[in-house]
């Protein structure tokens, strides 16, 4: 095996060109059985194989810097680095993370987990090597669907601006998480379709060096010269280089050979250059080359067949969510769902199916997803943009000024709310409800079990106003599902009786708090237990009530405690002037690492069996 004498990049400038080709097949072995079992973003990284290999091959890393877009294609990258004995715990509790991670290796120059990053960050490593004096080369590895988030953009343009020497490496492979959207990538197969400008080139190229070397050497210096004038004849467009960028491709991204050849040539090439390759996602995974969305992100697998290993009866929060969906928009002709390039994985891909003629995948560009639910609210429609919690964070400024401050009747449904596992950081979402529920005119609930959400979901759309509903990942508590009913605004629903204290949770923490209090119950204490339901608007009447009439009040969320509904409840006493003793179970305020949701919950004392441990301590200490 090849791959067991590479220990680090330098390793690979001593193969020849079958080795390497060979390495590539070990690598993507080893990334099939690894990610079998662990689970996580394998079509994306069997597609750039090839690309990090010739990356890591002519340029001289880490003194190089390459920069990963998200990072869900850098397996390989990891493989090759140093961590090839370790990469068997990727995604796992306190294993190697799935993304870039700086703290883990010299290799991964910036941490990634969102889209669209890497232009910019190159771009400031680019500035930060020239106002040193320093001399290293700066590539960023950004795919198709990632170009269309507006950050892309921004960083293209004032790269464009400031002419810095760097690398911006576009692995296009026509997909994002789903199939790729929108005119630029229209653009981009254009270019793809388009061998005519390289046809012709090549042949012209080939011409002159026939001829006798007097005149061929000088007619070959001034055919580089018009070779732009020929490519704007023949190629539609080429916005890249009208922006500034010297751009090379489209290349094979599978082609060893082309690659590391291409590469060597434009390496050190003054100002911006944009090398194009075309790659297939899930490439050398047969499974996954035919189902590229499917194997964007997977549980365990059975590398045989690529069947999951872990399958449940209970339907997930997101299938719920997409199933009720399609059901109120098929008759409510208002309705209107927009995804940001991820149809499947917050369940719009039933509604698509269903209403396609009002369903709009926008691309990764989270800020217009928003502004433009806002316009189409603005005109009577009642868009939900369906969101992961982390995403959601890169639109803030939209909630405000574009939809809370004009009323705009914009459902957000949350999706991830919480802890979402091995994914780890990046893709935790524990901070909405600190960040929503300070927002006015924004309705925030959390439901308690899937059932719930179907009323929720409901009630924000019959809602004369934004509304937001937060809900986690994975599957539900497997209550009996019954069509939607809408629940009264802004109140909070008991769920046990009890004298010896009260529990106080929103979302899945008023069950997880109900059943905490049942394990309570056989040990002699009687804990009453609420449903708040609602972050914003809170139910002052009830929870002050309940702060009369308890001397002690424990709290639950899967959020944050800085700024979250147990700081609410700690705002409300304020206000009231109320001594009750009051304490909050949630997330820490810090990053939490990745690891399975159930272990994560009961490491950070969210578990059934954690709460009640906390809660017993709590209520039965002297105050």
């Amino acid at each position: 095996m090849i791959l067991d004498n590479i220990n680090n990049p330098s390793d690979l400038k001593d193969l020849n060109l079958p080795q390497l080709q060979q390495l590539a097949s070990e690598v993507r072995q080893h990334i099939i059985s690894v990610i079998s079992k662990n689970g996580g973003h394998l079509a994306p990284s069997l597609g750039t194989v090839e690309l990090t290999i010739a990356l890591h091959y002519v340029f001289d890393t880490p003194e190089d810097k390459l920069i990963w877009d998200v990072g869900h294609q850098t397996y390989a990258h990891k493989i090759l680095t140093g961590r090839k004995k370790e990469f068997c715990t990727v995604r796992t509790y306190q294993g190697l993370s799935g993304f870039p991670k700086r703290v883990e290796s010299c290799y991964d120059c910036f941490d990634t987990g969102h889209a669209s990053t890497s232009i910019s960050a190159a771009l400031g490593m680019a500035c930060a090597r020239d106002l040193t004096g320093e001399n290293f080369r700066v590539a960023a590895i950004i795919g198709d669907g990632s170009l269309t988030g507006g950050l892309a953009f921004e960083g293209l343009n004032h790269a464009g601006q400031l002419k810095k020497n760097m690398l911006v490496v576009l692995n296009d492979n026509r997909m994002a998480i789903s199939k790729r959207v929108g005119a630029l990538g229209q653009y981009l197969t254009r270019i793809t379709t388009a061998p005519a400008y390289t046809n012709f080139e090549k042949n012209v190229w080939d011409f002159l060096g026939t001829l006798p070397p007097d005149v061929g050497l000088p007619t070959r210096v001034l055919f580089r010269r018009l070779r732009q004038g020929f490519k704007n004849l023949i190629v539609p467009g080429l916005t890249f280089e009208e922006l500034g960028y010297h751009y090379e491709g489209p290349v094979d991204g599978h082609d060893l050979q082309a690659l590391i050849k291409i590469l060597d040539r434009i390496k050190d090439l003054p100002g911006p250059t944009m090398l194009h390759v075309l790659t297939t996602k899930g490439k050398g995974y047969a499974p996954a080359e035919s189902n590229a969305e499917k194997f964007h992100g997977v549980g365990a697998f059975d590398p045989e067949t690529g069947n999951s290993r872990t399958q449940s009866d209970i339907p997930s929060y997101t299938e719920v969510f997409g199933q009720t969906l399609t059901e109120l928009g098929l008759k409510d002709p208002l309705i209107v769902a927009i995804t940001a390039a991820m149809p499947e994985g917050t369940g719009l891909d039933i509604f698509r199916e269903a209403i396609p003629e009002r369903f709009y995948d926008v691309g990764i560009a989270e800020q217009h997803a928003l502004t433009f639910a806002a316009g189409l609210a603005a005109r009577g429609f009642r868009p939900v943009v369906a969101v992961y919690s982390t995403f959601l964070q890169r639109g803030y400024d939209q909630i405000i000024h574009d939809i809370a401050l004009q009323k705009l009747p914009v459902v957000l449904a949350i999706d991830r709310a919480g802890l979402v596992g091995e994914d780890g950081p990046t893709h935790h979402g524990p901070f909405d409800i600190s960040y929503l529920r300070c927002i006015p005119n924004l309705l925030l609930m959390a439901p308690r079990d899937e059932q719930e959400l179907k009323d929720m979901l409901l009630t924000a759309l019959k809602h004369q106003g934004p509304s937001a509903i937060r809900y986690p990942r994975g599957s539900g508590f497997g209550v009996r599902l019954t069509a939607p009913q809408e629940l009264p605004l802004g109140r909070a629903e008991k769920l046990r009786e009890g004298k010896d204290g009260a529990i106080l949770g929103l979302g899945i923490g008023a069950t997880l708090g109900r059943q905490a209090a049942e394990l309570l119950a056989a040990k002699g204490m009687e804990i009453e237990v609420w449903n708040a339901r609602f972050a914003s608007p809170l139910d002052e009447e009830t929870i002050r009530d309940i702060l009369v009439r308890h001397k002690k009040v424990l709290t639950i969320e899967e959020n944050v405690l800085a700024g979250g509904f147990g700081s609410s409840v700690l705002e409300l006493a304020n206000r009231h002037h109320l001594k009750t003793d009051i304490q909050r179970l949630g997330l820490p305020d810090s990053f939490v690492e990745a690891g399975p949701r159930p272990l994560l919950l009961e490491k950070n004392g969210l578990s059934v069996q954690g709460i009640a441990a906390s809660a017993e301590k709590y209520f039965k200490a002297r105050t």
